[in-house]
């Protein structure tokens, strides 16, 4: 470990060789930080932390505070943080609580400054996460997501993979895997195509889950009949059987 003098890091972390350490930060006793990793001045780790190989940790980010929860009692709990991930200034990071016992963020992660994850996140890979965007407890958000800068989300809800947020939105209800979805109260646009094409999905995926998404945003169709429309007319590829499994595990109920 190449450690700055002034950093003040436990005897009892588990920290690979070639992990540098700057100024004036604080790592905790029961922490893991692997390989190629670089943590920045004044960035506070705390126990609990289980950090990958080649994190990047940036001015003043606090990563694995206790969770906000007044439930929370001291029960020993992690925060995960995967390969490659990007944490970037006044970012805060909570573990979780004794509901799941960790907050999980993937690999390829970008946290742009003064995001925050609250307890019991689970944050899927290749996740980009903007400026100042705030999360409740127990968020789920999908690999490939996208959230624009400023916007809340609320405990509980769910974000799909490779969907699209604008920034300085409500979060309240689940957001479709694929989506696109901005406003006043927020809806969903229709398909992230531009997003998907990007990432190399097929003009033939594309289309069907353009003929999906049509049947769900109609004004002329309800939820339940939109889904039958589905069922009778658009071919059953993964994806489209994955938001068909996502609609019906919503608790929160779904933007359209």
């Amino acid at each position: 470990m190449i450690q700055h003098p002034t950093a003040i890091v436990s005897s009892k972390a588990q920290i690979a060789d070639d992990v540098q350490v700057g100024p004036y930060s604080i790592i905790e006793d029961d922490v893991v930080i692997g390989r190629g990793t670089i943590i920045d001045s004044s960035v506070s780790i705390k126990n609990g932390a289980r950090i990958g190989e080649n994190v990047m940790i940036y001015h003043a980010a606090a990563v694995a505070g206790p969770p906000q929860d007044l439930k929370f009692a001291g029960e020993k709990t992690e925060l995960i943080v995967g390969d490659n991930t990007i944490i970037r200034e006044f970012v805060t990071l909570n573990r979780g609580t004794v509901a799941h016992g960790k907050t999980e963020i993937g690999k390829n992660c970008l946290f742009m400054a003064y995001s925050h994850a609250a307890h019991d996140c689970i944050i899927g890979d290749n996740v980009i996460i903007a400026n100042s965007v705030q999360m409740g407890g127990h968020v789920e958000i999908g690999d490939y997501a996208i959230i624009g800068g400023a916007t809340v989300i609320h405990q509980f809800s769910h974000v799909g993979e490779h969907c699209m947020v604008g920034g300085g939105f409500r979060i309240t209800q689940d957001i479709l895997p694929y989506s696109t979805v901005a406003g006043y109260p927020l809806r969903c646009l229709g398909l992230n195509s531009v997003g998907l094409r990007r990432r190399g999905f097929s003009d033939k995926t594309i289309a069907a889950l353009k003929k999906m998404f049509r049947f769900l945003m109609s004004k002329k169709l309800n939820t339940s009949q939109a889904l039958v429309k589905i069922d009778e007319e658009v071919e059953k590829i993964p994806e489209v059987i994955k938001v068909l499994e996502f609609i019906k595990r919503s608790e929160r109920g779904v933007v359209k």
